[in-house]
């Protein structure tokens, strides 16, 4: 089985990839986790990206791809992948899809759950209103510091979030023909919907 989590930032694609994963037995690929991961053991796809967000820009799309098709598994969940046509083109020639899902949230709740947002820059384990630390600024995971990151000021957010509408939120249409596009609700508490995406693809599944 593979899923792909889309929605804006702060719908917490991140926290529910990582429950569904273990819940399904899938794994979880977030290209910001695999992008940390594969520069600590200095794969050349993440070296080549690397050259792009020191100078705080986009990798290309090529790089991102190769980057996933470097680490993905027969049974996976797409946590802020794809984000392009291009990278859905791409993924498709990798493996069928069976749920794209969209993590529906309104663009001010997004701006309010991401500017209370906190990050360990070790893990990348990700705390807010809902997630708090067992101990305040330090990370459950690893037990390093715990910080907002420079890019997740208001401002920024929204460029961010209108990045979303504009290059990821389309993949919708590009999926939908195939009968496989969901939509939940976000603005729910975690587990509330961690309960429905459970619901919903354990009904759709045994279709």
């Amino acid at each position: 089985m593979n899923i792909i989590l889309l929605g804006p930032q702060g719908s917490g694609k991140g926290t529910q990839a990582d429950l569904l994963a273990k819940h399904f037995g899938l794994k979880h690929l977030s290209t910001g986790h695999l992008y940390r991961q594969a520069l600590a053991k200095k794969e050349q796809a993440a070296l080549k990206i690397k050259t792009y967000a020191d100078k705080g820009e986009l990798a290309p799309d090529k790089l991102i791809i190769q980057l996933i098709k470097n680490h993905i598994s027969d049974a996976n969940i797409f946590d802020g992948f794809p984000r392009t046509l291009e990278q859905a083109e791409a993924l498709d020639e990798l493996i069928n899809i069976d749920f794209v899902i969209e993590l529906s949230l309104s663009d001010t709740e997004a701006v309010r759950r991401i500017s209370h947002r906190l990050e360990c820059h070790n893990c990348g384990a990700i705390f807010g209103a809902e997630k708090q630390p067992k101990q305040k600024g330090t990370c459950d995971v690893c037990g390093s510091k715990i910080e907002q990151r420079a890019d997740d000021k208001p401002e920024a957010i929204k460029k961010r979030i209108e990045r979303y509408h504009e290059e990821t939120e389309p993949l919708l249409e590009y999926y939908r023909p195939r009968k496989i596009v969901h939509k939940i609700n976000a603005a729910k508490n975690v587990f509330d919907v961690f309960t429905d995406l459970k619901i919903l693809i354990e009904k759709h599944s045994a279709l």
